[in-house]
């Protein structure tokens, strides 16, 4: 009998007599008011990894904490990327990676090394196609979630200006190229950003590259989160 007015008293405290529903309805608000955590992952080279400068300073790190800092809930990003890679190491790469069937957000940064290499420009355009494919997969199917960045001017490079290869024809090369990357993102039907016409400044800032006169500076990457940003927020927003 004690035992029974005891009960009847906690329910009657809670609320819970009347409609024994609210207890799931508190439950359901709990679980929902938690952040969602989003997963990243980022396919790339050494423009994905940020050779030459700090982990917390390459573009993926510094787009995880841009997003997280404006309201996202974001995990520290994963990433499938060496500095050299051309479109067929990164294929092959992954195909070897253990990782997560599925991330909430993809980026793919590809084909410098293709250029830089003189590979054939129509085989990085069947390559990056398979690429984009298996980003999209990533992304559990779902095209608004992948996010191409274009491939950076390394003409505009001291090591580009020392090369011998002419930084106006660097340019040139690297502008066919993301003439392909731009042409087959849009068709696929996933988000393009152009960090491009930002990568040429290099030629009168030297802050903008790293110390081996090659990479792109902290700085740099900044701007290129910045420019994906805003992107990935409408997104998820």
């Amino acid at each position: 009998m004690k035992l029974a007015v005891g009960l009847f008293l906690l329910l009657t405290i809670f609320g819970l007599e009347k409609n024994p529903a609210n207890s799931m309805t508190t439950i359901d608000t709990l679980q929902h008011s938690a952040p969602v955590q989003l997963t990243f992952l980022a396919l790339g080279d050494s423009y994905t990894i940020g050779h030459d400068v700090p982990e917390e300073q390459n573009f993926p790190h510094q787009l995880t904490a841009l997003l997280n800092a404006n309201g996202l809930h974001v995990t520290d990003p994963t990433l499938i990327a060496k500095t050299g890679w051309t479109t067929d190491e990164l294929i092959s790469a992954i195909q070897s990676a253990t990782i997560a069937p599925k991330y909430d957000l993809v980026t793919l940064l590809i084909g410098v090394n293709n250029q830089y290499r003189a590979y054939s420009i129509d085989t990085y355009r069947i390559e990056f196609k398979k690429l984009l494919k298996t980003a999209v997969n990533f992304a559990g199917g779902n095209k608004a979630h992948v996010f191409v960045l274009s491939i950076p001017d390394w003409g505009a490079t001291p090591f580009g200006a020392e090369s011998g290869r002419g930084p106006e024809n660097i340019g040139k090369e690297i502008d066919a190229y993301n003439a392909i990357n731009r042409e087959e993102s849009l068709k696929a039907g996933v988000k393009y950003t152009d960090i491009t016409p930002g990568s040429k400044k290099a030629v009168k800032d030297v802050s903008l590259v790293a110390s081996d006169g090659l990479h792109p500076s902290g700085k740099m990457y900044k701007e290129w989160a910045s420019l994906l940003a805003p992107a990935v927020l409408k997104t998820y927003k």
